[in-house]
């Protein structure tokens, strides 16, 4: 180790252990240290003598204040700085990942979408360090950092300047940057550089992911800076014609010498570059990249929630209530379930307080983990556990013993009670005890509580105790509507029925039971008395709550899955987020209406931040992966799949997902390996028959598995003969034996009109009608079947259910012999968010068809 590394080791050994040196550049010398204090690792930055001597400390610990004020997905904030043996240093998180540098070293030109996403994730961390009067003014690939992820990060804000006057960080004459990106005035040494200095570093970066060398080349510093102030940047085309023309127009007017001619802004400069024809369905979300970060949006969501520093004094506290455990009889768990449910339910409303969602904390149920550990992986300050008794008397009344326990768990130090206390009261008193501890823990943490929120805290669910019962039964059933299975479902919908039947103004039951209905009917043979009852019920615990959220997530529900109107939907949920801002569920459900509307970027905004309140939670964790995989951003949605799967390892609905990821990328023998692994470790039939009816997978399945396919029994679709009977009709025709899957495709008809006849409303059925018909070979009414769903779920009206509506309807025309119909209806398919892709055109035999067809190996091509 060099004696000056020594010496700043030795200053340092108190707060960081020092492991390696990364590397050198220009500004300063970067290692891997070890944090001692939170017990991570960092990148240390120690500044060269030379600038250090310029800013002086004062100054740079001024500057890197400002430098850690900023907070963004795509930015690499600053965890600490100081002095230490004559040297400044500040310390950033240690990326697992590469720089730009490194990736360009290894490939010298990277792929036009590649860099153009690299450009699009570092503009909006630029956009969002101007808006708060910051430009970086040393932009290279040296300080753009690729995660293994797939998100990008733009680092080293520690030499950047403020847009004031008194926040200047160089003083006159000291030149801050590197030669080859540089802009001319800042070359200059012009001391009114603004945003557009950086918007000039960013286009040469992306010239030389594209080019393979930056714009302006030299043997010197001073030849490079000579040429930069006397010529116009040469056109990227000439050393790379298959750069889109647009993308070319971008970099000229971002590489124009005088500042004037350039982007006013940085985010006008990515949305220029966003509008290229290289990848068509760009166009249905292209503006949106420049504000959501899409895949790295999500992911951050997630990072957010666990690495945040915590306990922050201007934030919310972030409180965690684990399930109670339960120390009387193993029936009574259900009981202990809903006192800490109750509990949390009454905390989320407290302003200032952020309460960690049902379905992360109940992964910690008897945890072996320590506080510590669950604190971090939930991003928690605060956890708040207990006990509970129930004690049953035949001949008095029965008593219930709760001893909650409040542990600060800040990072940096070890847990501490913060406050604990034992109710031992009257079941009678049990909403009241659930009053006190939720009162007495925000005493504890020093939340103010107005009148409101008192009066909130005190509110009892239902009057009766056996409506209670009932409804923490139904909500164990349900999993807190966690679940999407039929039986669990009408399982929970008998409990919740028996809730309000008992207690008819009871509005947390009246509303999961519309849930639970409104989910049934979407799962399972549709009726017209199931949407009835989802309304009536959502309109119930509206009419009885009007100013509780759970109302307007049941009607939503009922909007989403019923009537498949997402406009009411969105509406209803985004009145529930005003009285519920940090509701988890209605964040979730917000973003899939939303999603449904194309409003691609308030949807990954409302997953992110559902992502921040529920990080363990499985579903949302699916739904980020699904937007990932419909988005066509494979990288970052293999991170986010395997999260998935890390929470919920025996899904087949996640397992069917997982495979439609390898699936979409060509990887025909990866998704079976999938199947072949789940067959030895999940139930053989559940994974059967979800590739047999999620998606038609069933042509995924091997021989043997087809096999097997075709002998289970309509149980297996949950008696749904329409559907048994239609997966089957496919299976047949798949592998040539046309008689059977004719047979099959005649009892599909006659189940499917006579479902029809009950709910002629239903997209789903019409377009699955079409197919029965097209398989018998009835083509002309298979068209108008066909015809019929579009026209009830066009893709206006729902973009996601409206595609997979299309796509069916692809395939009935290439059933009937009209390829160039089915042409017309696919390729919008792969211009949207959806699952189809290139890959997944060259491998599914339902497309063989159009094998051979000029426009199709153009889909296939992917031009």
């Amino acid at each position: 180790m060099a004696a000056a590394q020594a010496r700043l080791a030795q200053a340092l050994a108190d707060r960081y252990r020092i492991e390696h040196e990364l590397g050198q550049g220009g500004m300063a010398t970067v290692y891997l240290a070890h944090d001692l204090k939170h017990d991570r690792p960092v990148a240390l930055k120690v500044l060269r003598p030379e600038l250090a001597a310029s800013l002086g400390s004062e100054r740079f610990e001024r500057e890197i204040r400002l430098a850690a004020r900023l907070q963004h997905p795509h930015l690499l904030s600053v965890h600490d700085s100081g002095e230490a043996a004559g040297h400044l240093w500040f310390t950033m998180p240690y990326v697992d990942g590469e720089s730009l540098r490194d990736r360009l070293l290894r490939q010298r030109q990277l792929g036009i979408e590649d860099a153009l996403r690299i450009t699009r994730e570092a503009a909006q961390a630029l956009q969002y360090a101007h808006d708060h009067d910051v430009i970086h003014r040393d932009i290279k690939p040296e300080n753009l950092l690729l995660t293994t992820d797939g998100a990008t990060l733009v680092a080293d804000f520690g030499i950047a300047r403020a847009l004031r006057a008194d926040e200047r960080l160089t003083d006159a004459g000291l030149s801050v940057g590197t030669p080859a990106y540089m802009s001319p005035e800042q070359a200059s040494g012009d001391e009114s550089v603004d945003p557009r200095t950086d918007i000039y570093s960013l286009g040469c970066v992306l010239y030389e992911m594209l080019a393979g060398e930056p714009p302006f080349t030299g043997p010197t510093a001073q030849a490079i800076m000579a040429r930069r102030l006397t010529e116009r940047a040469p056109s990227v085309r000439r050393l790379r014609p298959t750069v889109p023309e647009s993308v070319n127009q971008a970099l000229e007017r971002a590489l124009a010498p005088l500042p004037a001619d350039r982007y006013g802004t940085v985010a006008e400069f990515s949305r220029a570059l966003a509008a290229h024809p290289q990848s068509a369905f760009r166009a249905w979300y292209g503006p949106l990249l420049v504000a959501g970060g899409l895949g790295a949006l999500l992911l951050v969501g997630v990072f957010i929630a666990r690495h945040r520093d915590r306990g922050g004094a201007s934030g919310p506290r972030i409180l965690a209530v684990l399930p109670f455990d339960n120390l009387g009889d193993s029936a009574d768990a259900y009981f202990a379930d809903g006192i800490a449910n109750e509990v949390r339910g009454k905390l989320s409303q407290i302003p200032g307080l952020a309460v960690i969602a049902r379905a992360s904390s109940n992964e910690y149920r008897h945890t072996r983990k320590t506080p510590q550990q669950v604190a971090h992986e939930l991003g928690a300050d605060y956890l708040l556990t207990g006990t509970v008794e129930w004690e049953r008397s035949p001949n008095g009344p029965s008593r219930v013993r709760v001893s909650p326990e409040l542990e600060d768990v800040t990072a940096g130090a070890a847990p501490r009670t913060k406050w604990s206390q034992a109710f031992d009261a009257s079941l009678t008193d049990v909403f009241q005890v659930q009053a006190d501890i939720a009162t007495k823990v925000t005493n504890a943490l020093d939340v103010a509580l107005g009148d409101s929120a008192r009066r909130e805290l005190v509110v009892r669910p239902t009057a009766s105790l056996s409506a209670y019962d009932a409804f923490l039964k139904g909500e164990a059933a349900s999993g807190g509507m966690a679940v999407s299975d039929p039986p669990d479902l009408r399982r929970a919908i008998g409990y919740y029925e028996q809730a309000v039947a008992l207690d008819s103004a009871f509005v947390p039951a009246w509303a999961q039971l519309a849930r639970a209905r409104a989910l049934l009917y979407a799962n399972s043979k549709p009726t017209p008395e199931l949407a009835a009852e989802s309304r009536d019920a959502a309109e119930r615990a509206r009419r009885f709550g009007p100013d509780r959220a759970e109302g307007q997530l049941a009607l939503g529900d009922y909007f989403r899955n019923v009537s498949v109107d997402h406009v009411r939907a969105l509406s209803a949920y985004e009145a529930g987020l005003k009285l519920a801002p940090n509701d988890a569920e209605l964040l979730g459900a917000a973003a899939l209406s939303e999603w449904s509307t194309g409003r691609w970027e308030a949807a990954l905004g409302h997953l992110a931040k559902a992502s921040r309140l529920d990080p363990r939670s499985t579903l949302t964790a699916r739904r980020v992966a699904w937007m990932l995989l419909c988005l066509r951003q494979y990288s970052a949605a293999r991170t986010a799949m395997d999260r998935t799967l890390a929470l919920a390892p025996a899904s087949v609905t996640i397992l069917d997902e997982d495979a439609m990821l390898d699936l979409a990328q060509g990887d025909l023998a990866g998704a079976q390996a999938l199947v072949r692994n789940a067959l030895h470790t999940m139930e053989p039939v559940e994974v059967l028959a979800e590739f047999g009816n999620a998606y038609d997978l069933y042509w995924v399945l091997d021989d043997a598995q087809q096999q097997r396919l075709l002998s289970l029994p309509p149980s297996a679709f949950d008696n749904d003969r329409a559907t048994w009977a239609i997966v089957l009709a496919q299976t047949y025709a798949l592998r040539g034996r046309q008689t059977p899957a004719r047979a099959y495709a005649d009892s599909a008809r006659l189940a499917f009109e006579t479902d029809l006849r009950v709910s002629p409303e239903d997209g789903e059925r019409h377009v699955f009608l079409g197919l029965a018909l097209a398989l018998l070979g009835q083509n002309s009414r298979a068209i108008a079947e066909g015809a019929r769903a579009i026209q009830l779920f066009p893709i206006s009206r729902d973009t996601y259910y409206g595609a997979y509506i299309q796509h069916q309807v692809v395939r009935i025309y290439l059933l009937a012999g009209e390829p160039e119909k089915a042409l017309d209806l696919l390729e919008p398919l792969l211009k949207m968010p959806y699952y189809l892709s290139p890959g997944w055109l060259r491998i599914d035999p339902n497309f063989a068809p159009l094998r051979g067809n000029p426009r199709f190996q153009r889909l296939v091509a992917g031009s």
